[in-house]
């Protein structure tokens, strides 16, 4: 009887994480569904009116969703295995045992010290297109300026290289922390038995890394699919809608245009995607090996 107590004391420790998980994450996106269903009323006061799926309907017929959904799904295609292969390498630099590795650890962690409001207006003064820094030297170098955050073509890829250079050295503490967890006889090994340096990083590394690999993708994932603060300050969904991110236009449809049943169902929508891009990393990531 006492060892089947004994069971259920590690769920007892879990209980108060599990809570606030259920508090923060689980009732809100319950709420969120529920919302999907309600239209403000029209008149003051009064209560929401359900609708059913009149929202729904509503929201997938908006070019406007489908834009700013299209933009979500090409950034974060694009952003989620650009950081976590920059974060690995960084971090395979940051685990040689060379002289001022050290210094170089201190500078390379920096980034994940700033704030991501200091982050992203440092970086939009440093982009902007008449006095920014980069077009400066830029000009000093005899290359054209470019527009960046102004330029629909340009302006996502300045989002990414923004919020790269603050999340890049982030994740890289948990492949560094990582790296230095694997048993030195473990390489020794495979050093002797002959082994290239890339063979050690695919045959060896790389399938011991994986389930940190798994987390880095799947935590870079909510990250970026939640991403609100650099398209708020830098660009507002802008130029031509290029940055409108789902999370920013649910911003919009919710806290500017008041229509929250909308804004309910893009975030129901959103939810849904998260889950299906976590199953798909999980898949790939996630079986044994």
């Amino acid at each position: 009887m006492r060892l089947r107590r004994d069971l259920y004391i590690p769920y007892l420790f879990l209980l108060p994480a599990i809570a606030l998980l259920a508090i923060f994450n689980l009732f809100p996106a319950i709420a969120t569904f529920q919302q999907s269903l309600y239209a403000e009323a029209t008149r003051r006061g009064a209560e929401p009116v359900l609708v059913g799926l009149e929202n729904f309907v509503k929201v997938f017929n908006d070019p406007v969703f489908w834009k700013s959904l299209r933009v979500t799904l090409l950034f974060s295609l694009i952003v989620n295995p650009l950081q976590t292969a920059l974060a690995l390498g960084l971090a395979l630099v940051a685990n040689q045992r060379t002289r001022g590795i050290k210094l170089f650890r201190s500078i390379y962690l920096l980034p994940v010290a700033v704030s991501i409001n200091v982050t992203v207006v440092v970086w939009g003064l440093m982009v902007d297109p008449n006095a920014g820094l980069i077009n400066g030297i830029l000009n000093q170098l005899g290359l054209p300026e470019q527009p960046f955050l102004t330029s629909p073509d340009q302006a996502l890829w300045a989002i990414i290289m923004i919020i790269s250079w603050k999340g890049v050295p982030y994740w890289a503490l948990f492949f560094l922390a990582a790296l230095q967890s694997i048993p030195n006889v473990t390489l020794e090994a495979a050093v002797i038995d002959g082994a290239s340096s890339s063979q050690i990083l695919t045959k060896v590394i790389i399938p011991i890394l994986r389930p940190i690999i798994l987390f880095v993708l799947i935590a870079d994932t909510i990250v970026n699919f939640t991403l609100f603060v650099p398209i708020q300050l830098l660009t507002q969904g802008g130029p031509q809608l290029s940055t409108n991110l789902v999370m920013y236009e649910t911003y919009r449809r919710g806290f500017i245009y008041g229509d929250l049943g909308s804004s309910a169902v893009m975030l129901a929508v959103m939810f849904i995607i998260i889950l299906v891009f976590i199953g798909v990393q999980y898949f790939v990531f996630g079986r044994s090996r």
